[in-house]
């Protein structure tokens, strides 16, 4: 950015050099605090070395504009405001980068009103503690809504002809124990025949998310990461954990179309019906390098509804509540490979499928009718302990099903359904 240079100490002297438009580069080097919501004009960049600006109560945080820069520094607003958002009465966002973030509040970027193009590159960005449950524009689909992230960058232009590019790395929101509310990083077009969001990567660190939905409730869901529809996303890859907490929170959610999806960590969900990872639109790729274990009533480990998974390599899958099927497809898809086994410990239980309260057994490895795969292989087995849950239910189709280290199922007596 070619223009003068700023360095700033004090609350009034960068209010001073924001009102100055020749303004471009502007340097925090002090800490500053009590400071009021504030634009970014176009071309003007925030940098820090590790400074700290702390916005005033029921404010939101630094407004984009368009070509904006913001690094090195931790901004922090009240959770459930915005750390960072943009002005979308601009035309263009231009390129927006965001690198070396720390943020106590919500990262909200998005493409609505007069904005209908732009390039997003956010790279090591922490949303430390966020809260998106105040955001009542939530995408449906599935006979769902979803609740928005503490990180979201959505493209909400019905014009299918609206597109927005990213480029997303090092994002991670939340701590153990101390979970973001709502989503966590949440990626999003605006739905299949709308606007479009092409991301070359989403890249994750650690994510902790708890979506605080009343457990129960049929319509409503969040995500540890989520790839929503009307975004295609040619590699994500989780090389941090993403765990969540509450009911009906999905871990990993697809409903996009993603080239390659990688899972570094551990992937745990310890709600009712907080899935491990659900697929409702088109990966070419999922790799699952660590293990998926859910804690929850009806919390399966993966299941494929709608769309298709052309190949799924999964280390291992345990599921500990009563409706927690391990994998259960109903689509056809490619392969399946699981190299450590799968194994469930639940009995019957009620599980939200597609917006429906529906009662399943905790089988470990269930094809439902309609659904199909070229070849499964589970080495390791497939291992049940509740009462009455058989290992494999097969009502569809499979080319090759090889199961090494046996079927076994522990529990005693028959339950039906």
């Amino acid at each position: 950015m070619i223009g003068s240079q700023h360095e700033v100490a004090t609350r009034e002297e960068l209010l001073a050099v924001l009102a100055d438009l020749g303004a471009r580069r502007i340097i925090v080097t002090a800490d500053l605090a009590d400071m009021p919501s504030f634009r970014l004009s176009p071309g003007q960049a925030l940098l820090g070395d590790g400074r700290s600006i702390r916005f005033l109560a029921g404010q939101d945080g630094v407004q984009l504009s368009s070509d904006n820069e913001v690094s090195g520094l931790s901004l922090i607003a009240d959770p459930q405001r915005c750390g960072v958002f943009n002005d979308t009465s601009v035309e263009r966002l231009g390129l927006i980068l965001l690198h070396n973030l720390r943020t106590v509040g919500c990262v909200r970027l998005l493409a609505c009103d007069n904005v209908r193009g732009g390039h997003v590159e956010v790279h090591d960005v922490n949303v430390v503690a966020g809260d998106a449950r105040r955001f009542h524009e939530r995408p449906k689909g599935y006979g769902v809504k979803v609740i928005p992230g503490a990180f979201t960058l959505w493209n909400q232009q019905s014009d299918p002809t609206v597109a927005i590019t990213a480029d997303l790395t090092g994002l991670s929101a939340g701590r153990a124990g101390a979970p973001i509310r709502g989503s966590g990083i949440f990626v999003s077009g605006a739905g299949d025949a709308g606007g479009r969001l092409g991301a070359r990567r989403v890249e994750t660190a650690g994510v902790f998310s708890d979506g605080g939905i009343e457990p129960g409730t049929p319509d409503l869901i969040s995500g540890g990461v989520f790839v929503v529809h009307g975004a295609s996303v040619d590699r994500v890859c989780n090389r941090g954990p993403v765990t969540t907490y509450g009911a009906n929170d999905m871990v990993l959610d697809n409903w996009g179309t993603v080239e390659t999806w990688i899972v570094e960590d551990k992937i745990t969900s310890h709600g009712p019906s907080g899935i491990g990872f659900v697929n409702f639109g088109t990966i070419n790729r999922l790799e699952a390098r660590s293990i998926i274990a859910t804690f929850g009533q009806g919390a399966r480990g993966f299941n494929v509804y709608t769309g298709t998974v052309r190949n799924c390599v999964f280390d291992r899958i345990v599921t500990h509540g009563d409706g927690s099927v391990g994998i259960q497809i109903s689509q056809p898809v490619g392969e399946i490979i699981v190299q450590r086994g799968i194994e469930t410990y639940g009995a019957v239980g009620d599980s939200l499928v597609k917006g429906v309260m529906t009662r399943l057994l905790a089988t470990a490895l269930s094809v439902k009718p309609g659904g199909e795969a070229r070849k499964v292989a589970v080495a390791g087995g497939l291992v049940t302990h509740g009462a009455g849950v058989e290992p494999l239910e097969l009502h569809g189709r499979l080319g090759t099903l090889e199961i090494r280290d046996g079927l076994a199922a522990t529990g005693e007596g028959f339950l039906t359904i």
